[in-house]
C-alpha cells in the first residue's frame, strides 16, 4: 500500500519529477518526461508495479526530512537504536540523459541498510530484461526504454527484484545512480557524483535566490516557487498542473484524472505569480509556450495541451493498476481536452493583457492571434459549455464561463484604449456590455442576493469568488458582497471552501462529496483582501499553509474529515494560489507596494 499523499516529497530535473516517500521509497516516476509512461507506479498500486526503496533493514526507525535550503535536494535522516544516517536524493538538471542520484551517508553509529529496486516500465505493466555489464553496471531494457544503475554497493537479483544489503558507518557514503536513455542509444556514461551534487545545489540556490517576496513565510513562498519550477518542462516552458495522474479527489471515488498536462486557464495566475516574484524569464517562457500551443485556427483551440503543445491527449484506463487505495479507475490522458470551455478565451486574453502591462518582450506578436480568437469568440460565447470544472454531463450556460468571455472583450478594449492596438473596438464594447448585462440578468439570484453557478440554477460554485478579482464588478458592489456571504454560509466545510455546492450531484452519478478545493479557499482570501477584510484573508491563508506537509508541498484538495490531502500532488494551481494570495496580503498591508490582484493590473 502506498504512503499517504502528504507523506511524499518531490525531486526533479525540470524534465520530469519523482515522488519519494518518508520511508525512502520512490513510488512514482514518469521517465524521461512528465507525460511518459511510469517506470515506478507503486503509488497507484503495489510495490510490484515498480518502486525503488532504500531504508534501514529490519530495525525500527524514525525518519525526519527536509530540503537543503533553497534547493530540490531532499535529505531524509533515519534514526535507529544503532545509529543515524541520511539518504540524499536529487536529480541533476543537466538536460541530457536524466539521472536520479541517491546517497547514503553515515552520521553516527552503524546501520544495516537495504536497497530494493523493482523497475516496471509501461506504468507497471512491463518487466524489463536486466543484465550486468562488464564494469558491473546493471542495464534494464524493455521496448523503447533503458535504465542503467551504478553503485559502489554490490547488487544481486532476487526473483524480479534487484537488492543489496550493506552497513553504513559514521563518515561513510554509499551511492546509487540510475540513468534513463532510449534503449537504442549507447549506454550513457557515468556522471561525477560530487560535481553533479555541487552543480545541482548551485542551480537551485541561484534560482531560488531571485525570489523577491518580502513578507512573512518567505521560505514557504520560495518553496512553492521551487515546486513550480520543478513542474516546468525546461525545453518548452510548459508547466504541468501536477506530475501525477489519478490520485483521487475523494479516497475510494472515481473522480481520478490525469493532470500531467498544461491548462490554459492557469495562464494568468501563473504569469502573475512568476512576474510578481521576480521570475520574468520563466514568465516569458510560459507565455511563449501559450502562444505556440494555441497557434492555428481559433475554433481548434483546446483547454489543455501537452508539455510540448501536442493536442491529442486521448484518455484510456490502465486496468492492471488497482488505483491509489483502490480508487478506480486509473486514467492516462484526459478526455476533457476536447471539451468546449469558454473561460479559457478570457484567460488567454488576460494573459496577453498582463504581458502588455508588464512590458514582457516576446519573440512573436500576439495581437493577430488575439483578434482571430475574438472573432471566433464573438460567434460562440452564446453557446453552453462544460465550465471551469470540466463537467462531463450536459453543457450549460455557466456564469464563470460567461464572465471570462466578458474579460476577453474587456481586455481587447483596453488593448485599443491603452496600448494603441487596432481593431473593431465599438463592436467589442458592444459585445462586452451585452455579456455583462446578460450575466447580471440571468446569472444572479436576487432572492438569495448571490450569483449562481449557471443560468437558471439555484446552486453555486467557488469560481464566483473570482468575479471581483477579474474586474467584472467592484468588490464593494452589493452583489459581490452577497455572493461572498452566500459562499461563506453554503460552501465552507471546517473552515475550507468547497468548489461545488454540497447539495448538488455531479456528472450524472452519485459520488462521495469531495474535500475542500484548496485554490478556492485562497480565492476567498483574495476576495477578502479586495473587501478590506485583510485579517480574515490572513486567517484563511494560514489555514491552508497549515496543511502543507513537512517539506512544504500541497495537493489539489484537503479532506477535513480524514485530515488528509487528496487529489493530484503537488498541485501547481494550489502553489500558484499560495504565492498570489501571499502577495495580495502583503500589498494590502503595505500600501506603498503595488497591488497584484488581476483587476488592479489594468
Amino acid at each position: 500500500m502506498p504512503s499517504s499523499i502528504e507523506d511524499y516529497a518531490l525531486i526533479g530535473d525540470c524534465l520530469t519529477t519523482a515522488l519519494v516517500s518518508r520511508d525512502g521509497s520512490i513510488d512514482w516516476l514518469c521517465w524521461p518526461t512528465f507525460d511518459s509512461d511510469a517506470c515506478f507506479a507503486a503509488l497507484l498500486g503495489t510495490p510490484e508495479h515498480g518502486r525503488w526503496k532504500i531504508a534501514p533493514k529490519g530495525e525500527a526507525f524514525t525518519a525526519k526530512r527536509a530540503y537543503r535550503d533553497g534547493t530540490l535536494i531532499l535529505e531524509t535522516t533515519f534514526s535507529c537504536e544503532s545509529g543515524t544516517c541520511t539518504l540524499i536524493d536529487f536529480m541533476p538538471p543537466r538536460g541530457e540523459a536524466s539521472d536520479i542520484v541517491r546517497l547514503v551517508r553515515g552520521d553516527a553509529g552503524v546501520i544495516e541498510m537495504r536497497m530494493e529496486l523493482l523497475l516496471r516500465f509501461g506504468s507497471g505493466a512491463n518487466v524489463p530484461w536486466v543484465r550486468r555489464l562488464d564494469d558491473g553496471t546493471l542495464q534494464a531494457v524493455a521496448g523503447p526504454d533503458m535504465v542503467v544503475l551504478r553503485s559502489n554497493v554490490e547488487m544481486r537479483g532476487e526473483g524480479m527484484t534487484t537488492v543489496s544489503d550493506f552497513r553504513v558507518h559514521a563518515g561513510e557514503t554509499y551511492h546509487y545512480v540510475m540513468t534513463y536513455d532510449p534503449s537504442h542509444f549507447p549506454v550513457p556514461e557515468a556522471i561525477d557524483i560530487e560535481i553533479a551534487l555541487e552543480e545541482t545545489e548551485s542551480f537551485w540556490t541561484e534560482w531560488s535566490s531571485r525570489c523577491n517576496f518580502k513578507g512573512r513565510h518567505r521560505d514557504f513562498i520560495q518553496r512553492s516557487l521551487i515546486t513550480l519550477k520543478a513542474m516546468t518542462y525546461a525545453p518548452t516552458g510548459g508547466i504541468v498542473a501536477a506530475p501525477t495522474t489519478s490520485l483521487p479527489e475523494k479516497i475510494g471515488g472515481a473522480r481520478n484524472w490525469d493532470y500531467r498536462f498544461c491548462w490554459l486557464r492557469d495562464a494568468t495566475f501563473t504569469l502573475l505569480a512568476l512576474i510578481d516574484s521576480g521570475y520574468v524569464e520563466e514568465a516569458v517562457a510560459w507565455h511563449e509556450w501559450l502562444l505556440r500551443s494555441v497557434a492555428g485556427a481559433p475554433a481548434d483551440m483546446q483547454i489543455m495541451y501537452s508539455i510540448t503543445g501536442q493536442r491529442r491527449l486521448l484518455e484510456w484506463e490502465a486496468d492492471w493498476l488497482p488505483g491509489y487505495e483502490d480508487s478506480k479507475p486509473v486514467r492516462f490522458g484526459n478526455a476533457a481536452h476536447a471539451q468546449l470551455q469558454l473561460d479559457v478565451y478570457g484567460e488567454l486574453m488576460d494573459a496577453f493583457h498582463q504581458a502588455r502591462v508588464h512590458k514582457i518582450q516576446l519573440n512573436g506578436e500576439t495581437w493577430p492571434v488575439e483578434t482571430a480568437l475574438l472573432k471566433h469568440l464573438a460567434q460562440v460565447w452564446v453557446e453552453p459549455d462544460c465550465g471551469i470544472w470540466e463537467r462531463r454531463d450536459t453543457p450549460r450556460h455557466y456564469v464563470f464561463s460567461k464572465v471570462m468571455c466578458w474579460v476577453a472583450f474587456d481586455r481587447a478594449v483596453l488593448a485599443v484604449e491603452k496600448f494603441h492596438r487596432e481593431g473593431p473596438v465599438q463592436e467589442w464594447r458592444a459585445i462586452r456590455d451585452r455579456i455583462h448585462a446578460e450575466i447580471c440578468a440571468s446569472g444572479f439570484d436576487a432572492e438569495e442576493n448571490t450569483f449562481v453557478e449557471a443560468y437558471g440554477s439555484k446552486m453555486m460554485d467557488a469560481s464566483l469568488l473570482l468575479l471581483p478579482a477579474v474586474g467584472f464588478l467592484k468588490p464593494d458592489d452589493p452583489r459581490i458582497v452577497g455572493t461572498v456571504d452566500a459562499i461563506e454560509r453554503r460552501m465552507m466545510k471546517d473552515g475550507f471552501v468547497l468548489r461545488h455546492d454540497p447539495q448538488e450531484a455531479h456528472d450524472g452519478e452519485v459520488q462521495p462529496i469531495e474535500g475542500a478545493f484548496l485554490a478556492c479557499t485562497l480565492w476567498l482570501a483574495d476576495a477578502y483582501v479586495l473587501l478590506g477584510r485583510v485579517n480574515d484573508a490572513r486567517e484563511l491563508y494560514l489555514r491552508v499553509h497549515g496543511i502543507a506537509n513537512d517539506v512544504g508541498l500541497i495537493s489539489e484538495e484537503y479532506d477535513p474529515v480524514l485530515r488528509r490531502q487528496t487529489g493530484n500532488f503537488p498541485q501547481a494551481l494550489t502553489h500558484i494560489a499560495m504565492i498570489n494570495t501571499a502577495q495580495n496580503i502583503f500589498a494590502a498591508l503595505h500600501p506603498d507596494k503595488p497591488a497584484v490582484q488581476r483587476a488592479k493590473k489594468n
